[in-house]
Formats: structure tokens, C-alpha cells, sequence
């Protein structure tokens, strides 16, 4: 199995995820103070709810990477068993 195809596809994955943190980090340096009003409050409401799919989506991406990575070092592991331990 080529492993570097594991790999690079994995660091792809975590550049999504990092793209996904910067971003939320992003909208929450830009976010308003809460104020009392009719129409601040739907717009407020809008950026809470697409600040919290980001979070969502962030916190399962983050969670198939680990896997993932797993994934991949097991399976580099077990090649290097298959083939021999370098010296």
C-alpha cells in the first residue's frame, strides 16, 4: 500500500480543520458586543448560529483526523514489522 498517499490525504484533512479553526477565530474576533434591539438581535443570532455549525463541523473534523492519523501510524507500524525494522 502506498503510504504517502495515507499521509498526504490526512495532511490535507488537517489543513481543513486548521482552515476551519482560523476562520472561527476569525468571526470571533469580529463579533459585536450584545445590545439590546430588534434588528441587532437577528444578526446576531445569524452569526451565532453559523459560528456554532464552524464549531461543530470543526470539533467532528478534528476528531476523524486523530482517527485517521491513527490509522495511518498503525499502518506504518505494521509495515515496518512486515518488512523488517530498519537498522
Amino acid at each position: 500500500m502506498a503510504l504517502w498517499i495515507l499521509v498526504i490525504s490526512w495532511a490535507m484533512l488537517a489543513l481543513v480543520v486548521l482552515s476551519l479553526a482560523i476562520y472561527r477565530n476569525l468571526l470571533g474576533i469580529h463579533e459585536r458586543p450584545v445590545h439590546v434591539s430588534p434588528t441587532a438581535g437577528v444578526t446576531e443570532m445569524r452569526d451565532f448560529k453559523k459560528a456554532e455549525r464552524i464549531e461543530r463541523w470543526g470539533e467532528w473534523l478534528t476528531v476523524v483526523v486523530v482517527a485517521y492519523g491513527l490509522v495511518v501510524a498503525a499502518v506504518y507500524l505494521l509495515e515496518l514489522v512486515e518488512h523488517g525494522l530498519p537498522p
